[in-house]
């Protein structure tokens, strides 16, 4: 993979143009930038993209993520993406990030704590949520999210689209499709119901692959404080979920919540 792997003076001029339309994009902001990387650089990306019988993957299997792969152990990504992850870690993005967003003093996550390489299979989906609000060993607030899709087909009728619903999650407001080299950022907090829920059509063989990446602050504006809590899910209208084993002992949101709130000093 080459040394520029990201064109900063682009990036500086798009975080430029997109802030405003970013801020009052419904149905919380966000913005969907194609054709993100170099096509060279998108290329090697995607050729190294590990199958789902490679690497350390691990598979979630619940009601609310079914046939979801996750590589969070960054030594083992390949090479080729571990580079690209770092530049997204790194200075220059970070500054895009600032910009485009409004939010000030964003920190990457280096260990990649619920991110890093996703790939689900078919059949599989991610329910509508809304993320853990606060980075429990750095007493941190989770901001920005951000996804850089390596699907180099996609079809519409493989459903797998990233649904962005209203604060109330009773309606759809943007579908937008997994396709390669798209990047989607958008803001984290109490109103962003997000997921693609519709089980995956593709073809056995193919996966929706995504890198995930997410930014924090030290504090977050007051209108945006809520207690602490891990990720919380909810079905769509008319919508059920399928109760699992898993499920059944562990229950769809994690019930330790409270408990490791109260670990928390001076929060």
């Amino acid at each position: 993979m080459r040394n520029e792997l990201l064109d900063l003076a682009k990036l500086d001029w798009m975080a430029r143009e997109l802030a405003e339309p970013y801020k009052s994009a419904p149905p919380f902001p966000h913005a969907c930038i194609d054709d993100f990387l170099d096509p060279d650089i998108y290329r090697e990306a995607s050729d190294a993209f590990p199958s789902r019988k490679e690497g350390s993957w691990f598979k979630y299997q619940s009601a609310a993520e079914n046939l979801k792969l996750q590589i969070q152990d960054f030594y083992a990504i390949p090479p080729a993406l571990r580079a690209l992850i770092v530049e997204l870690n790194g200075p220059g993005f970070i500054r895009f990030l600032e910009t485009l967003t409004g939010v000030r003093g964003l920190v990457p996550d280096p260990h990649l704590h619920g991110g890093g390489l996703h790939q689900t299979l078919p059949g599989g989906h991610l329910g509508l949520h809304i993320d853990y609000n606060y980075h429990l060993e750095w007493k941190l607030d989770r901001r920005v999210n951000v996804l850089l899709y390596l699907n180099d087909t996609w079809e519409d009728s493989w459903a797998g689209h990233l649904q962005l619903w209203d604060e109330s999650v009773q309606h759809c407001v943007q579908k937008i499709a997994p396709i390669g080299n798209r990047l989607v950022v958008f803001n984290t907090n109490e109103c962003s119901w997000h997921g693609h829920p519709v089980p995956l059509a593709c073809p056995q063989g193919v996966s929706r692959r995504s890198i995930a990446l997410y930014y924090y602050s030290n504090g977050r504006p007051e209108d945006e404080v809520a207690d602490v809590h891990t990720t919380r899910f909810q079905a769509a209208p008319g919508a059920r979920f399928p109760l699992t084993a898993r499920d059944i002992l562990t229950g769809i949101t994690p019930p330790y919540a409270k408990a490791l709130a109260r670990r928390i000093v001076g929060r």
